[in-house]
């Protein structure tokens, strides 16, 4: 997210450190299980009926995009990631309706720029350990109400971290 003069940056989640070496150790920013990953982001695409798809990786600088659909692009700065934001809270989907009205969002350039993200449901992709390592998303360009059947995305998260830990 871009910070706007009156509102702070993200600060990182508790334990950063930790996080940042459960990533570099996982393998996923060399492509690993990429192929399988590809499979969920297309099925999580095709349920939500979502332009966009990603499985996304919270590096240090950077979310890199393990898996996607429609995004255009294998990475984002970590400070416009919406994921970056979801994984302050492992176990639970964050769902931003309409990031256009949204202060933590509202003046991100992938709110206003392309792709032009409105919605935005992420689930937090959580190793052995319990460091969230990244998110399941589905994106919008359209704003939405909160998705009918989070649980499902839920799942397929979960399908993700067992393809993670393989």
């Amino acid at each position: 997210m871009a910070a706007a003069a009156n509102r702070e940056p993200l600060s990182p989640p508790a334990f950063e450190a930790e996080r940042q070496r459960a990533v570099d150790s996982s393998g996923l920013l060399r492509g690993w299980a990429a192929s399988d990953l590809q499979r969920i982001v297309e099925r999580a695409a095709k349920i939500f009926k979502a332009p966009i798809a990603a499985i996304s990786i919270i590096d240090q600088q950077r979310q890199w995009f393990a898996a996607g659909q429609g995004f255009g692009t294998d990475e984002t700065p970590r400070s416009q990631s919406f994921c970056a934001h979801a994984i302050h809270r492992p176990g639970e989907p964050m769902v931003v309706t309409d990031a256009a009205k949204d202060p933590r969002f509202s003046d991100n350039p992938l709110v206003t720029d392309n792709p032009g993200i409105r919605f935005y449901a992420g689930v937090p992709l959580v190793d052995r350990m319990g460091y969230a390592l990244g998110a399941l998303c589905i994106v919008d360009t359209k704003p939405r109400d909160e998705p009918e059947n989070l649980i499902e995305l839920t799942l397929l998260a979960h399908e993700a971290e067992r393809a993670l830990k393989r």
